[in-house]
């Protein structure tokens, strides 16, 4: 039975974004590692009001526009190194959340 690790990858930052998962994709095909991706989603993006006071009639400051960009990569078979790329140090801004999935073969019960 193989397993199969899904990487999410979040952050604010595009292009620190695409770094961190351009480096994952290079190191697995150095290694030979079954990687597929990374798969872009639409970015998130979000509107957040800035109150110019705590109380509700001190107005507001223009809100604070911001997008969230995610990727997914999967990894087959190969355990230590998804467990290497899960658990390596990310830049600041970076989240990761894994996925371990138990794949069975063709005809196995």
């Amino acid at each position: 039975m193989a397993f199969v690790t899904t990487l999410t990858f979040t952050s604010g930052d595009r292009n620190v974004l695409e770094s961190v998962v351009s480096d994952i994709k290079t190191s697995a095909a150095r290694k030979g590692v079954e990687c597929k991706g990374p798969h872009p989603r639409p970015p998130t993006e979000y509107r957040v009001p800035q109150p110019k006071r705590l109380h509700p009639d001190g107005g507001e400051f223009e809100s604070w526009d911001y997008s969230v960009y995610t990727r997914t990569m999967r990894i087959v078979g190969h355990d230590e190194f998804a467990r290497d790329a899960a658990q390596r140090s990310f830049p600041d801004g970076i989240h990761v959340e894994a996925e371990v999935e138990q794949v069975k073969g063709a005809g196995r019960t």
